[in-house]
């Protein structure tokens, strides 16, 4: 008599995910892994983690820090590497910046988020890295509907999205060559409302900011932002308190939040469930600079 077992959705992706970890790891020899402290990199280390139990991470995590992260997220960041006891490789935007190799923007509107290519590269350069794991996932935005979970990069770091290899039955081609890497991206077929049921069913903690709070906002091009050192009110912006929660996270200067009374992991389920606007397509200025905004940035080798 033959037993037939079936997964539901969700451990069927993180079978999938747990299997790239460990192609990863027996085909490459010197992976990172991406770690900004939003969810989805917070679902790719918790994956990663169980991939590899009772074993230790075998490759250090790096956060490509541009210096205007909220505080919640590089308290969160560290407190997660302490208690997972792995290696965490901060890059620094700031360092760039100092050497000369970036020219930061000035003004009200100006934003480091398109300086941390630059970072990122000359981090995999110095830190010779030949595998990447980043939490990108297909549903965030059309460019990156585009990536296979093996993403090769040449050795300057680009991105061609018309020269791609196909995975036909999951089979992975990780062949490069002295300087190229692979950009891997275990969450690819997972959407924003995975995630969050992930979090749930696992009880995966988050960031605070994730969850509804009281806060002091401004609108600004149709977003909510965040008062915080590093955003400039211009004249006719009013501040305001209001009940917010972050959808994605990333810069203070362009990342916007929601107003949202989701106070927890189950709450944040029904809201995105209803939703049908991505998290990018609502909250991230940095996507709304032109239509290829995305792509262009990622063909000079950005996440």
């Amino acid at each position: 008599m033959t037993v037939t077992y079936e997964l539901s959705h969700l451990r069927a992706l993180e079978a999938e995910a747990v299997h790239v970890f460990r192609e990863v790891a027996a085909d490459f020899e010197r992976p990172v892994l991406l770690f900004s402290g939003g969810k989805d990199s917070v679902v790719m280390l918790h994956l990663a983690a169980k991939a590899f139990w009772p074993a230790p991470l075998p490759f250090p995590v790096m956060h490509v820090d541009t210096g205007h992260n909220l505080p919640e997220v590089i308290d969160f960041r560290d407190r997660t590497v302490a208690r997972l006891g792995v290696r965490l490789v901060v890059a620094s935007v700031q360092d760039d910046i100092d050497a000369g190799r970036v020219v930061e923007d000035v003004g009200p509107h100006a934003s480091r988020n398109r300086l941390q290519t630059v970072t990122l590269l000359r981090a995999i350069r110095e830190g010779r890295y030949d595998s990447v794991f980043g939490g990108a996932r297909r549903d965030e935005e059309k460019a990156r509907a585009k990536e296979r979970v093996f993403s090769f990069r040449d050795e300057f770091g680009q991105w061609d999205p018309k020269n791609q290899r196909p995975e036909l039955w999951n089979l992975f081609n990780g062949k490069h060559r002295r300087r190229e890497h692979i950009r891997v991206f275990p969450l690819s077929n997972w959407t924003e409302l995975d995630i969050w049921q992930y979090v749930l069913e696992e009880q995966i903690e988050l960031p605070s900011l994730y969850f509804a709070h009281r806060r002091e906002v401004f609108e600004r091009d149709g977003m909510l932002l965040a008062v915080s050192p590093f955003v400039t009110v211009l004249e006719g912006e009013e501040v305001f308190e209001a009940t917010v929660r972050f959808r994605t996270i990333g810069d203070a200067t362009c990342t916007g939040c929601v107003e949202s009374v989701a106070g927890d992991a189950a709450a944040v389920v029904s809201e995105v469930a209803a939703s049908r606007l991505t998290e990018r397509g609502a909250t991230r200025a940095d996507d709304r600079i032109s239509e290829a905004g995305m792509e262009d940035r990622k063909k000079e080798g950005y996440f």
